[in-house]
């Protein structure tokens, strides 16, 4: 069960330039770090225009919660 606090760390290490958004560009970079280097931009873009649901092509923490199974 996902609870806000550590939904917003999760999404703050992937918010690399605290923008509020993740870009693929942060999300493939965020994924590295976490030793995932098999991530591109262009799965990272497919991720998160899965969740996206304004159209945007980024991913709010709003998004990002509500794609959260939290429960």
């Amino acid at each position: 069960m996902a609870d806000i606090e550590s939904a917003r760390e999760t999404f703050a290490k992937f918010d690399i330039d605290g923008d509020g958004f993740i870009t693929a560009a942060e999300y493939k970079k965020a994924m590295a770090q976490l030793g995932d280097h098999f991530v591109t931009e262009t799965v990272a873009q497919s991720i998160i225009d899965s969740k996206d649901t304004n159209g945007d092509r980024l991913l709010s923490f709003e998004e990002f919660w509500n794609s959260l199974d939290k429960g």
